[in-house]
C-alpha cells in the first residue's frame, strides 16, 4: 500500500513537472523591438498581453521583453502611432514591427479635450519638449524662444528670472503675459516650476483654440502636461547638468592711463582746468577694470531624479529635482528644489489622479543698483575700495572705504561692488501647484469629468541695507531692514461633461461645463532702520533695530465663474466645424460689468480627402478658418472703487488737538470691464512626400478693443503726475491691431541609418494703435520719454530728433537755416551734431521729434537641425529676429563722454580727424555739446537685428552590452554649447533685451545679457 502511494506521489509530482515544463516553455519570454517606418525606435510603447493586466513597455531603444504564452496576442499602442496586434508564434524572436507612423494622429490638449492633430481648426503650435528641454534655462518660457511660430520671447540672463512674452503682438498697455495651464490647473508657469517635468507644450493662439479659456485668453495660452507614469516595471531615471557659463561680449572701455589722457584733452578743449586725478594728481597704481571686478565665470547645476511605472489600471512618476544657478555677476544667485508626485488609477468605469508639484526656491541678489548700467561708467581711476576712504571724517557713511569718486574724479555711476555688498534682497518662495481629478465613464460617448485644483505659494522678501555709500553724490542713510511677507492662493472647481459620438460618417464630439476659480491674496510689510553690529556683524532682525518700526498691510480677493463649451463635428474627416463659447462672470468689475460672453467658430476643409483630389504626392491638405472673441483682465480686485487714504492729520479746535483727516488717494471709474481682442485667422495645413514634409501657414489679424489707458483729468479733481506717479483712472477707451503670417515646415528623412530633420518657422507682426481715447484736443497719442504710441502707427514707436551726421566746417553750421532763414543751430561749431529742423521753427526742441524707427522686428525665425547615426545625436537651434531697432542708454552715456568712462573706440572730431562718427571733444557747458549729448535723439538707435547660434548639443548613447554590464537600461552622455554666437550690428551687448514695459520695449538701459553656457550632461535609466 506505501509502495502503491510513493508510486502515486512520484506520478503526480513528475505530471506537475511536464505540466510546468510546458508551461514554462509555452511562457517563454517573448521579446521584439518597435520601430516607426523611419527607423526611429518608438520609446514608451505599451505592449499588453490582450484580456490581461500583464503589460510592459519599450526601453529607450524600442525594445520589449514580456512573459507570453504561445499563441497569445501582444496589443501595442502609442501616442501618435496607430495601435496594432501581434501574436505570439514561439521561441523565435519577434522581428522590428513596422507600426505606421500616424503623425497626424498626435493628440493635442486644447482645453478641457483632446483632439487629433488633423481635426484641429484652431491655430496651435505643438512644442517639441525635447527640443525646449536642451536649453539651460530659469522657466518653461525661456525655453520656447524660437520653436513656435508667432510667439516672442525676450530672455534675461539673471538668475531666476522670467522673460518677456507675448503671442502674436502686444493686445494691450498694462499687459501681454499669456495665460498658463498646468495639468488643468490654470496657474503661472515661471520659474518655481521645474521645466524638466515637462511632457508636453501646446501653445494656443487664435479663438478658436483658446476661446474655451474665455474672459483671460486674449493674450494667448499656454498649455502645459507634465509628465506621467507608463505601464511596465519600476524604472529609475537620473539626469544630470553642470554647466558653465560667462558673458558674451564686455563693453570695451578705456584703461586709467588711457582715460586720463582723453579727459585732460576734453578739459583742454573747453578751456577748463583737468581734474587732479587726470593730471597732476594721476596715480598710476589705480587703474580699475570694474567690469572685471563684478563679472564672474557662474555656473549651473541641474539634477533630477524619477521612479516611474504602472500597471494598465494604475501608473505613477515621482521626481525629484534640484537647480542652482551662481549668476555671472557677484552677489547673484537662484536655487530651485521640487517634488512632482503624478499618479493615475482605473477602477471598472472610474478613473482618478493627481499631478501635484511642491517647489521652494531662493533668489538672491542686490537690492539696489544694476551693475550693466553702473559698471561700465565708472571711472578706472576710482578704486573700488581704499583705506584713504575709512577716515574718521567719512566713516559714518563710508566705513567701508568703498570709492564713490570726489571733486577731482567725478562720476555719477554707482560703485557697483559696492552696492553688492552693501544691499541685499532675499526672496523665498515656498508653492505648491497641482490638481487631482476623477473621471466616470457615465457611457461609453460620455464620461463625467471632476477636477479640482489649488495653487498655493507662501512667500517673503527680505531687505538689507549695511552703513555706507556708493555714489559720489549720496544722502546719509541709516542701516535698515524690511521685509515682506504674502500668502496666495488660489482654488478651482471645475465640473464637465465629454461626450464623443459617431453616427456613420458622421462625427460630433466635445464638451460643456462650469469652471469656479477663486484668487485670495494677504500681505503685510514691516521694517525698521538703525541696524546693530556686534563684532563687525549685523542683527538683522527687525527686533533688533533700534530705529521707529514702519509696517503695513492689505488683502485682495477676487472669483471668476465661467460657463464653457465646445461642439466639434466632423463629416467623413472632410469637413470639419467647431463652435466654442464660454460664459464668465468676474468679481473684478462692477456688478453691472461683470458679465461676458466670449464666442468663436473654426472650420476645415480637408481638400486631399476629396474625390476630385488625385496628387499622389501630397498626403494630406486642409484649409481652416477661425473667428472670435476673446478677453483679457488687467486690474486688480477692487479698482473700480475709490479709496481713501486715512493716514492724514490735522490740529484744529480750542484745544488744538490732533484730529484724524480722509482724502480720496486715487480717481476710480466704476465702469471698467474686459479688454476684449477679435480674433480672425486663415491657414492651411499639408503633409507632403510621404509625410516627410509638413507646412503650416497662418494669416492672422487681431483687434483689441476696450484696451486700458489713463485718460488725463484736470488736477484739481484729484489726480497726481510727475515723479514716477500717474493716478489718472483708468479707462477702457483704447484699441489696437496685430495682423501678420506665420509660417511653419518640417522635413523629415529616417529612410536609412543617417536620419535626420530640419524644421524652420518665422512669423511677421504689423502691430499698428488704432485708438488712444479722448486725451485733448488733437492729441491721438501715448508719449514716453523716447516713444510715441500714435493712432495709426506701432505701439511705443521710436520718437527722437533726427541727426544728419556732423558739420564739417563753419559754413555748414552758417548754412544750416530754416526756410525763414533762421540758423537753427547757432551754438554749433564744426564737429557738432546736425538735427533735422523738423517744423521749421528755426530751433531744435522736442517738437522736433519724429519716428525714426519701431522696436518691432519685421521678421521673426526660427530653426532645428537633428540629426542621429548610430548612437550618435546632433541639435543644432537657430533664433533670427531682423528689422528692428534698438535704444542703448549705456552707449548714449559712454559715447557722450560727461563724468563717465569712454570706448576703446572713441574717436572724436577734430579738423584733423573728420571722417569720424564722434561728435568734438568737450564739456556740456558748451552749448553745442551739450546739443551732441542730448538723449532724445536717433544717435543712440542701432540696428538690432540678429542671428544666434541657440543651442548645439552633440549626444551618445551608450551601446547596450556596455550599459547592461552596468546595470542600466540606458544611459547617454552630451555636451551643448549655448548661445556660442550671435550676428549682429548691434552696440550694446544683447540685442535681446527685455525692455522696459510695453510703450518701450525696445530702451535697453543695462539688460541683463544671456549667458554663454557650455554644459555637460549624463542621462541615465535603470
Amino acid at each position: 500500500m506505501k509502495k502503491k502511494k510513493r508510486l502515486l506521489h512520484w506520478a503526480f509530482i513528475s505530471c506537475a513537472a511536464l505540466l510546468f515544463s510546458i508551461s514554462v516553455y509555452a511562457q517563454r519570454n517573448a521579446q521584439g523591438t518597435l520601430r516607426s517606418p523611419s527607423g526611429t525606435p518608438i520609446i514608451g510603447a505599451t505592449v499588453t498581453i490582450k484580456g490581461t493586466n500583464k503589460a510592459t513597455a519599450t526601453d529607450a531603444n524600442g525594445h520589449f521583453i514580456i512573459a507570453a504564452p504561445v499563441g497569445s496576442t501582444l496589443v501595442v499602442s502609442s501616442v501618435g502611432f496607430q495601435s496594432r496586434e501581434i501574436q505570439v508564434t514561439g521561441a523565435e524572436l519577434i522581428e522590428t514591427m513596422e507600426v505606421t507612423d500616424a503623425a497626424l494622429n498626435e493628440v493635442v490638449v486644447i482645453g478641457y479635450q483632446t483632439v487629433r492633430r488633423k481635426d484641429l481648426t484652431g491655430a496651435a503650435s505643438v512644442v517639441n519638449p525635447q527640443q525646449a528641454q536642451r536649453i539651460v534655462a530659469n522657466s518653461v518660457a525661456e525655453q520656447l524662444q524660437g520653436l513656435a511660430a508667432g510667439v516672442t520671447v525676450r530672455t534675461s540672463g539673471a538668475p531666476g528670472s522670467n522673460p518677456r512674452i507675448e503671442i502674436r503682438g502686444v493686445a494691450s498697455f498694462t499687459n501681454t503675459d499669456p495665460l498658463y495651464v498646468i495639468d488643468g490647473m490654470i496657474a503661472d508657469a515661471n520659474s518655481t516650476i521645474n521645466p524638466n517635468d515637462i511632457e508636453t507644450i501646446q501653445v494656443l493662439k487664435d479663438a478658436s483654440a483658446a476661446a474655451i479659456y474665455g474672459s483671460r485668453a486674449a493674450n494667448g495660452v499656454v498649455i502645459v502636461t507634465t509628465k506621467q507614469g507608463k505601464v511596465g516595471a519600476a524604472k529609475v531615471g537620473a539626469a544630470v547638468r553642470y554647466s558653465m557659463q560667462n558673458i558674451p561680449k564686455r563693453w570695451d572701455v578705456m584703461n586709467a592711463r588711457e582715460f586720463a589722457n582723453v579727459q585732460k584733452q576734453q578739459y583742454i578743449n573747453s578751456g577748463a582746468t583737468p581734474l587732479a586725478s587726470v593730471d597732476a594728481g594721476f596715480n598710476p597704481n589705480i587703474d580699475t577694470d570694474w567690469q572685471d571686478a563684478i563679472y564672474r565665470t557662474g555656473n549651473v547645476q541641474d539634477y533630477t531624479v524619477s521612479l516611474s511605472g504602472g500597471t494598465p489600471t494604475s501608473t505613477y512618476l515621482i521626481s525629484g529635482s534640484y537647480f542652482n544657478n551662481e549668476g555671472v555677476v557677484i552677489k547673484n544667485k537662484f536655487q530651485r528644489g521640487s517634488l512632482r508626485i503624478n499618479t493615475r488609477s482605473t477602477k471598472g468605469r472610474v478613473t482618478f489622479g493627481e499631478n501635484l508639484m511642491l517647489s521652494q526656491s531662493v533668489n538672491r541678489a542686490p537690492s539696489q543698483g544694476n551693475t550693466f548700467y553702473d559698471g561700465p561708467q565708472m571711472l578706472p581711476v576710482i578704486p573700488i575700495q581704499s583705506e584713504s576712504l575709512r577716515n574718521p571724517s567719512q566713516a559714518v557713511d563710508n566705513p567701508e572705504g568703498y570709492g564713490v569718486g570726489n571733486n577731482d574724479a567725478i562720476t555719477y555711476a554707482w560703485n557697483p561692488v559696492a552696492f553688492s555688498n552693501l544691499t541685499s534682497r532675499t526672496s523665498n518662495f515656498s508653492r505648491l501647484t497641482g490638481n487631482a481629478y476623477l473621471d466616470i465613464k457615465l457611457f461609453p460617448w460620455l464620461t463625467y469629468r471632476f477636477n479640482t485644483g489649488a495653487d498655493v505659494s507662501f512667500d517673503s522678501h527680505g531687505t538689507l541695507r549695511k552703513q555706507g555709500r556708493w555714489a559720489y553724490v549720496q544722502s546719509y542713510v541709516n542701516a535698515n531692514v524690511f521685509e515682506d511677507r504674502s500668502r496666495f492662493y488660489s482654488l478651482l472647481f471645475e465640473n464637465t461633461l465629454n461626450f464623443n459620438k459617431s453616427f456613420g460618417k458622421h462625427s460630433i464630439n466635445g464638451v460643456v461645463g462650469i469652471s469656479d476659480q477663486q484668487f485670495n491674496r494677504d500681505g503685510s510689510s514691516s521694517g525698521r532702520n538703525g541696524l546693530l553690529q556686534v563684532n563687525g556683524q549685523y542683527l538683522t532682525t527687525i527686533s533688533s533695530a533700534s530705529g521707529t518700526p514702519i509696517a503695513f498691510g492689505g488683502i485682495s480677493k477676487s472669483r471668476i465663474l465661467g460657463y464653457l463649451g465646445r461642439v466639434n463635428y466632423n463629416y467623413s474627416d472632410k469637413y470639419l466645424l467647431t463652435l466654442t463659447g464660454r460664459y464668465d462672470q468676474d468679481s473684478r468689475f462692477a456688478e453691472e460689468y461683470r458679465n461676458g460672453f466670449f464666442p468663436s467658430a473654426a472650420a476645415t476643409w480637408r481638400i486631399s480627402r476629396e474625390g476630385f483630389f488625385n496628387v499622389s504626392w501630397i498626403n494630406d491638405l486642409r484649409i481652416r478658418g477661425s473667428y472670435g472673441k476673446l478677453g483679457v483682465v488687467t486690474v486688480g480686485p477692487w479698482e473700480y472703487l475709490g479709496v481713501i487714504n486715512n493716514n492724514p492729520r490735522v490740529v484744529f479746535g480750542a484745544n488744538q488737538n490732533i484730529q484724524l483727516g480722509a482724502t480720496q488717494g486715487v480717481l476710480a471709474n466704476p465702469d471698467l470691464h474686459w479688454e476684449e481682442r477679435l480674433s480672425s485667422n486663415i491657414g492651411f495645413e499639408a503633409a507632403l512626400l510621404n509625410n516627410k514634409l509638413t507646412l503650416t501657414v497662418d494669416a492672422y489679424r487681431n483687434n483689441s478693443n476696450d484696451v486700458l489707458v489713463r485718460l488725463p483729468v484736470a488736477g484739481y479733481l484729484g489726480s497726481r503726475r510727475g515723479f514716477g506717479q500717474n493716478t489718472d483712472p483708468f479707462v477702457n477707451a483704447a484699441s489696437i491691431q496685430n495682423q501678420g503670417i506665420e509660417a511653419s515646415i518640417t522635413y523629415r528623412n529616417n529612410a536609412k541609418s543617417f536620419k535626420y530633420d530640419v524644421s524652420f518657422n518665422a512669423t511677421t507682426i504689423k502691430n499698428k494703435v488704432l485708438d488712444v481715447g479722448n486725451r485733448g484736443a488733437g492729441i491721438n497719442y501715448i508719449q514716453t520719454g523716447l516713444t510715441r504710441s500714435q493712432v495709426g502707427e506701432p505701439v511705443g514707436r521710436w520718437y527722437l530728433i533726427h541727426s544728419m551726421g556732423l558739420f564739417q566746417s563753419q559754413e555748414e553750421v552758417t548754412n544750416h537755416r530754416n526756410k525763414a532763414g533762421l540758423i537753427i543751430q547757432p551754438d554749433a561749431k564744426p564737429g557738432d551734431v546736425k538735427y533735422q529742423d523738423k517744423n521749421d521753427d528755426g530751433r531744435i526742441t522736442d517738437d522736433d521729434r519724429q519716428f525714426v524707427g519701431s522696436p518691432w522686428p519685421k521678421l521673426q525665425t526660427g530653426a532645428q537641425f537633428n540629426a542621429s547615426y548610430r548612437g550618435f545625436t546632433f541639435n543644432l537651434q537657430l533664433v533670427g529676429v531682423f528689422g528692428y531697432q534698438l535704444y542703448s542708454d549705456v552707449y548714449r552715456i559712454l559715447e557722450s563722454g560727461q563724468t563717465t568712462n569712454f570706448l576703446k573706440s572713441y574717436n572724436p572730431w577734430t579738423p584733423n580727424n573728420r571722417g569720424t562718427d564722434d561728435s568734438r571733444l568737450g564739456l556740456g557747458s558748451d552749448r553745442g555739446i551739450a546739443d551732441n549729448i542730448r538723449s532724445g535723439t536717433d544717435r543712440w538707435l542701432s540696428d538690432a537685428g540678429y542671428l544666434r547660434v541657440r543651442n548645439v548639443e552633440i549626444g551618445y548613447s551608450l551601446p547596450e552590452s556596455l550599459v547592461r554590464r552596468a546595470s542600466f537600461s540606458n544611459a547617454r552622455v552630451f555636451i551643448s554649447g549655448q548661445n556660442l554666437v550671435t550676428f549682429t550690428k548691434y552696440v550694446g551687448l544683447d540685442p535681446d533685451a527685455t525692455g522696459a514695459g510695453i510703450l518701450e520695449r525696445g530702451f535697453d538701459n543695462g539688460n541683463w545679457p544671456a549667458s554663454r553656457i557650455i554644459t555637460l550632461g549624463l542621462n541615465i535609466e535603470l
